[in-house]
Parts: C-alpha cells; structure tokens; sequence
C-alpha cells in the first residue's frame, strides 16, 4: 500500500480484508471502511468482466431465497390464484361430454344416468354419480355450470383440485338418492352439486374470514337463481337442491374446522 494508507491483511483471499483501523472485515473491491470511514486503499481492483463481489454475490442468493413476488390486487394470502383449477375443468368437461353424447341423438337422458321419477334404480347405482352431469336444456347447463366453475374454483384455489370433486359428488348424489328415496319426480343436471360447491365455500367463508371484499349481493343471487331453476325446470329437483345444499353446508363447516387447525 501506498505511504499515508493503513495496512491490510488479507483473512481470505478474494473474500475480505480487515480494516486496521477499526478491525471490521470489509470487502475487498471497497476503497474506505463502511464502518469507520477510513481509506484501506487508493482504488478498488478490477474485477474482470463476468465477476463480481463474492459476498454480494451469496447476500444476493440469501435475498432471492427469502423474498416473495409482490401480491397482486384483490390477491388473497393463502391462495394460489396462478394455479389452473384442473379438478374444475374436469367436472365441467365431464358434463360437456355428457351434452355432447346426447345431442348425438344416439342415447337418451335415460342412458347417461337421469332419473325418472316412478322407474325403479335396481342395481344402477352409478345413476347417483352419473346425473349430476346429465342435461336436456342449454339454460339449465349454461347456469349450472356457471356456478360450478366459479365456486368450484374458488375452492380449489383456496384448498386443493380434490376438494370441489368431493364435495360436487357428494351433494349431487346425495340430492339424487333424496329423490329416488322420495319418489320425488325427475331429477338429473348439476344444480344439486353446484349449490353444495356454493354453500361449502359459502360456509367456510363465513366462518374463518368473513371479510367485506367479497361481493354478498352476488353469493346470494347466485343461490336465488340455482333455487329457482328447480321452478323453472323439473328436472332441477328441488328436493335434490335442498339435499345438495345441505351437504355443501356439512362440507363447509368441516373445511373451516380444519383450516383454524
């Protein structure tokens, strides 16, 4: 070094070096001490392209370790928003195919699983899993489907792609065994199972955030039109709705148990 300058030894090559002055360890590629202010040398060495300050290098990777992206607007903590809703997309491309396979003229409502009020199950039990994803009219499909994917994903978002499977199966075969149980009428379509995906997040909603973001108004038209479908079309049992909402309920409050664990 030259005359007028502290001396500097080297602890590590190419890692610090120790200010005489106050014993601090500083970077190498420094001129004055960070903490005391004195000069350790006339000019910083070259660094030669393609490097840098190892140490700046490691604080680099610690920072990018430990930081997270910054959330978006109306983003909740806790839920996966960038994700896909695979288990949602496949409920509702499961009813598609139903709609499609009927509007081949090949197969009746009958054949993909509905329920005719008056005909015996017998041993077709898979009518309880398979008309839930039967439709005979674009409106009730249209509507139904709607609520499916929006509560669906909402769930699934917040939980996992299992979570809205479960829960869609369940209410609309508990909605379809109420019927038949019953002798309730016709029943097929998804109304029973989305207002069970309603009502679960619904419940777990209220009972674990219960914020003032989420639009109120629209949760319960949601739920007006799917009541009012079973007027509107038979086939939108309303013994099935009543059956499917009470299961989402159940549901609802077993996710919220679970989520304050």
């Amino acid at each position: 070094m030259g005359r007028g300058y502290p001396r500097i030894s080297v602890s590590q090559p190419d890692l610090f070096v120790v200010c005489k002055n106050c014993g601090s360890e500083v970077s190498p590629y420094v001129t004055e001490c960070p903490y005391c202010g004195q000069r350790v040398r006339k000019r910083a060495p070259k660094i030669e392209r393609g490097q840098e300050d190892p140490r700046r290098r490691q604080r680099t990777r610690r920072a990018k370790a430990r930081s997270l992206p910054r959330m978006r607007r109306g983003e909740i903590p806790g839920i996966r928003i960038d994700t896909r809703p695979y288990g949602t997309i496949l409920l509702i491309l499961v009813a598609l195919t139903a709609v499609v396979a009927r509007a081949t003229g090949e197969v009746t409502v009958h054949d993909l699983g509905g329920i005719y009020g008056g005909l015996p199950l017998g041993n077709d039990w898979w009518r309880l899993l398979a008309a839930p994803f039967v439709y005979d009219n674009a409106g009730y499909a249209f509507i139904a489907l709607l609520a499916v994917g929006v509560f669906g994903t909402a769930l699934e978002h917040r939980f996992s792609p299992f979570v809205p499977i479960a829960i869609f199966l369940a209410a609309g075969a508990a909605g379809v065994g109420l019927v038949v149980g019953l002798d309730a009428g016709d029943t097929w379509g998804g109304n029973a199972g989305a207002l069970g995906l309603l009502a679960a997040w619904a419940v777990e909603w209220r009972l674990t955030r219960n914020d003032e973001d989420t639009d109120r108004i629209g949760l319960w038209v949601f739920a007006a039109v799917l009541f009012g479908l079973s007027a509107a079309w038979p086939a939108a049992n309303i013994v099935a709705a009543v059956a499917g909402a009470a299961v989402g309920s159940i549901a609802g409050f077993a996710l919220a148990q679970r989520h304050r664990g």
